[in-house]
């Protein structure tokens, strides 16, 4: 069963993100809020944590995960970025937005896109997810939690610890999240595409 832990959203209970943080380091999945809607999250090498997630998920191989970061630091470890796309994606971060973007040698291969070679990334603007990913020290792997065949993600924690109570470790929850997933826009050509229209206003990256 998932531990259901219950986080206060603007002063989050550190012995509480210590102890998610813990068992994620032991390779515990996970259920987050972000500033767009929850998420699932494990260990960047986590390969059970990866294989978890495409099958709750029903993903294949072509699916870009996404590193959640704390910071542009953090970022820059895992994605390459000349400066002009470091301008656009320092002007909209924190924020509802995924960037995709060429990997560097610090991802994983089973995390990349097969034939591209990259990866997503995002910087959350969510005060529990930031207090998170602080106490643990490195991205979260992460992708959105939306179920097959459905149109929507869940926004009650009680609710997703009900559905997934047999497939998660731990469901972090401290209040409704929203149902739109973030907009990504896909740099790994130098250029701005607009893969998904999302949480994030797309007008700067039209």
């Amino acid at each position: 069963m998932a531990k259901y832990f219950d986080v206060h959203p603007e002063n989050p209970q550190a012995r509480t993100i210590t102890q998610v943080a813990d068992s994620i380091r032991a390779g515990a999945l996970v259920v987050y809020p972000t500033d767009s809607c929850f998420a699932l999250g494990c260990q960047l090498g986590s390969r059970d944590g990866i294989d978890r997630i495409r099958s709750i998920r029903r993903l294949d191989d072509r699916h870009h995960f996404t590193l959640v970061c704390q910071n542009f630091a953090q970022l820059g470890q895992f994605v390459q970025v000349d400066n002009d796309v470091f301008r656009a994606i320092k002007a909209s971060t924190p924020g509802s937005y995924t960037f995709i973007l060429p990997a560097t040698r610090e991802v994983p291969r089973k995390l990349l896109h097969p034939k591209k070679k990259t990866v997503g990334v995002r910087i959350p603007d969510h005060v529990v997810a930031q207090a998170l990913l602080a106490e643990l020290g490195e991205p979260l792997l992460s992708s959105t939690l939306l179920l097959p065949d459905e149109e929507e993600p869940m926004t009650q924690g009680w609710e997703i610890k009900e559905r997934l109570d047999h497939s998660v470790d731990a469901v972090i929850d401290s209040g409704d999240c929203g149902t739109e997933p973030t907009t990504v826009i896909d740099f790994s050509s130098g250029e701005a595409e607009i893969v998904r229209k999302g949480a994030g206003d797309v007008s700067r990256f039209e």
